[in-house]
């Protein structure tokens, strides 16, 4: 139990930043024509910030099954990949059904946090690091949905460009640091510019834009500026 609390402690932070997210979330899914349950449902089955919104977009605009399965795929894949580093990092006692349970509570920020520890995680610390965030998002959904209809329309509008902060927020301060994840977003936004102006290519449907867009800016970023062999062992030195 004492590992459990300490997780739970710990996921606190995130809890509080999600429930802000995933109330716009809500908002936007139920203005959209779903119903509270249905908003509800899609957090606490998927619990991830952009596989949702895009997925809401898609769904919105009555996008196909391959174009929702394509999206989603390329948005979440970078989970698969934080959570192959995360079972290097969980010590003995999470045996093969706990690690699918704690590969589906993964996300940005519960990732960074367990990966910060400065020992092995037990499946105790990670329950209790991924059961606050999560009913954090699910709660933030439901209470977006709920009263997500009974707000001015002026916070409703404000709230719908939340999601748009939260990644200026992870994108920003990367870009500051490092000028090749800022040209990198700039191919990004050039790419998203043009299937929105340029006639022809913005009559692509916003789920094929998402996944144009990522990897065409990903395969720019490894074309250019390759990781060379030995760099992240000097970045560490």
């Amino acid at each position: 139990m004492k590992d459990f609390k300490r997780g739970m402690k710990d996921g606190l932070p995130i809890a509080l930043g999600y429930v802000s997210v995933s109330f716009t979330f809500g908002l936007m899914a139920v203005s959209a024509g779903m119903d509270w349950w249905q908003a509800v449902l899609i957090s606490m089955t998927n619990v991830t910030s952009a596989g949702q919104f895009a997925g809401l977009d898609i769904m919105v605009a009555g996008g196909a099954m391959v174009e929702m399965a394509l999206s989603q795929f390329v948005i979440n894949l970078r989970y698969a990949l934080m959570s192959l580093s995360l079972s290097q990092k969980v010590d003995k006692t999470v045996y093969t059904i706990y690690r699918f349970i704690v590969g589906f509570g993964v996300t940005d920020e519960i990732f960074a946090v367990a990966m910060s520890r400065d020992r092995k995680v037990s499946r105790y610390y990670m329950f209790g690091l991924i059961a606050v965030p999560y009913f954090g998002w699910a709660g933030g959904t439901l209470a977006g949905a709920v009263l997500g209809g009974i707000l001015p329309e002026i916070v409703r509008s404000s709230l719908g460009i939340a999601i748009y902060g939260m990644f200026l927020a992870i994108i920003i301060p990367k870009a500051h640091e490092d000028s090749r994840y800022m040209k990198v977003i700039l191919i990004a936004i050039a790419l998203s510019c043009c299937f929105k102006w340029i006639p022809g290519l913005n009559r692509v449907s916003s789920g094929f834009v998402i996944i144009i867009c990522a990897v065409a800016a990903s395969a720019a970023g490894a074309l250019f500026y390759p990781v060379l062999d030995g760099e992240g062992k000097e970045d560490e030195e």
